[in-house]
């Protein structure tokens, strides 16, 4: 799970100013989509109960960049063409995230998220647990409310593999026989399964070919894993302005990643040990002994390059896709986290 001080799951406007630019020109098209999305969700306020309303819409609105929305709108340009029931898809999709992250600052003890208090910081544990299910159960209601049950089949299997990634994740911490296999498999369920969700309802929506569907999934699901993984690497080598947290919050947690498991895969046994020794009791004054291990083994570098090999999957999936200016947004968002990613240092 992600600490208290970290941000969602969310693309940042990061420095240098260009980056922040390119983003705000990927969706620019957009932009309309998004507000309506946005009106959705608070609309969705009313039909919970008048005592919880606030907590609800204290979640509901608790939205960063809304990259799910995003691609659920580029998937159907890219596919076809927009209709009202991809505003509904991508409140749906957007509810389940926030859901997640209810849960998951439960789990972490979190206080802050995206510089405010997180529910359990203002209404406590158990109100947020249910609150969270809440969210889970109307998103599914909203879903069974299209005239077919395949989207409502989708996002209860979406929510089950994304729930089911963020226990297996849970039970890892602090086990240094984790493998790069199991790594990959939990970063596929518990990030990009939402991702290929969001680009496969896109498609569905627009009444795209299933050869397109399969496609744009398959983006989803590689564009989403390399998203977790550049995550996975902000919190070790970014900065706390970039990373809009206090970094090392992974470690605190016991949390294994890809930079660590290349020190696991290639260290010495001594240099291993060192490293189980640090996660073991972590202090945020040991950054400069982890730092000397990542950069002796080049773990940056090294995951830097598995990040490209699944933006390189993510554009070549785009290929079965007809050239529009939705295909373009998409491949620009895959340029968009290289760049990312290369300037981390």
């Amino acid at each position: 799970m992600l600490a208290a001080e970290s941000k969602a799951l969310e693309i940042p406007s990061p420095e240098p100013s260009q980056n922040g630019d390119s983003w705000k020109r990927i969706v620019q098209g957009i932009e309309p989509f998004l507000k309506e999305v946005n009106l959705f969700l608070t609309k969705q306020v009313q039909a919970f109960e008048p005592e919880i309303a606030e907590m609800a819409a204290y979640a509901l609105t608790a939205q960063g960049k809304q990259l799910r929305s995003s691609l659920v709108a580029l998937s159907a340009d890219a596919a076809g063409n927009r209709n009202k029931d991809h505003v509904t898809v991508a409140a749906i999709i957007e509810m389940v995230h926030l859901a997640t992250l209810v849960h998951d600052d439960v789990i972490d003890e979190a206080k802050v998220r995206r510089g405010q208090p997180t529910l359990t910081a203002n209404w406590g544990n158990e109100v947020s647990v249910l609150l969270g299910d809440c969210l889970f159960a109307h998103s599914l209601k909203l879903a069974a409310s299209f005239p077919t049950p395949d989207i409502c089949r989708a996002v209860a299997t979406a929510t089950n593999v994304v729930c089911s990634g963020e226990i297996l994740q849970t039970q890892q911490r602090w086990k240094f026989d984790f493998t790069r296999d199991a790594y990959l498999r939990i970063v596929a369920m518990k990030t990009a399964e939402l991702f290929a969700l969001s680009c496969e309802q896109g498609a569905f929506l627009a009444n795209a070919t299933p050869e397109i569907r399969s496609a744009l999934r398959d983006y989803g699901m590689a564009l989403g894993t390399a998203y977790q993984i550049y995550d996975d690497c902000l919190d070790l080598f970014g900065t706390e302005a970039l990373a809009g947290k206090s970094l090392g919050t992974d470690l605190a947690k016991g949390k294994i990643t890809l930079p660590l498991l290349i020190i696991l895969e290639q260290g010495s046994p001594e240099d291993q040990e060192q490293l189980r020794n640090l996660i073991k009791l972590w202090d945020g004054n040991s950054f400069p002994e982890l730092l000397h291990l990542l950069k002796k083994y080049e773990s940056l570098a090294r995951s830097r390059t598995v990040i490209q090999d699944y933006l390189n999957t993510a554009r070549e999936s785009l290929a079965a896709v007809p050239l529009s200016a939705g295909r373009v947004a998409l491949h620009e968002l895959t340029d968009y986290l290289e760049r990312l990613t290369m300037a981390l240092e």
